[in-house]
């Protein structure tokens, strides 16, 4: 796996060999960041479920101020952190914690948010709704899943597609009066 955009383009990743671990595919990560525009300069990101640390990588390879990771395995976290040193960055926060865990104490907002659980996980009803919480009014809150999603009340579906076994999705809010629903 290789970053795929920005100033570190082809720095290839490391990280260890987890089973519950499914790296966002460089083509699906290469359409979400044309989907969110190539010069990312100024944002903050949350990458939930973080695992390989991409998205936040990449993120921060074109130009994002601040990536938060947060991830169970605190191994994953300590193989980011030497990535991210390796690159000489020190714009990459880890948090082992749980997502549910971290959403309901952490209270600064995000410009993008990469939510993409182990497909098996049942926690989607309190993981968006919490994420959207925690989500910039012009921010979006991009979603990997086992099949195709509808947009939750107070979103619009901006982007979606499939790739393999991985349906990807990029959220943004209603606005007011909009289809789609009442802002959350």
């Amino acid at each position: 796996m290789r970053i795929i955009g920005g100033r570190w383009r082809g720095r290839r990743l490391r990280f260890p060999a987890i089973a519950d671990i499914r790296p966002t595919p460089d083509r699906v990560r290469e359409t979400l960041f044309n989907w969110l525009g190539q010069d990312l300069t100024g944002l903050t990101t949350l990458d939930l479920f973080a695992g390989s640390g991409a998205l936040s990588l990449e993120a921060l390879s074109r130009g994002a101020t601040r990536a938060v990771a947060v991830d169970r395995d605190r191994s994953t976290l300590q193989a980011l952190s030497k990535t991210a040193m390796q690159l000489g960055t020190d714009a990459l926060e880890t948090h082992c914690s749980d997502a549910g865990a971290y959403l309901a104490r952490e209270t600064r907002l995000f410009d993008v948010i990469f939510l993409d659980p182990p497909f098996a996980d049942p926690r989607w009803n309190t993981l968006v709704p919490a994420a959207c919480e925690r989500l910039a009014s012009a921010g979006a809150l991009y979603l990997e899943a086992s099949s195709a999603l509808d947009a939750p009340p107070g979103w619009v579906l901006s982007r979606s597609d499939k790739a393999g076994q991985v349906h990807y999705h990029l959220l943004r809010r209603a606005e007011a009066g909009a289809p789609g629903g009442t802002p959350c």
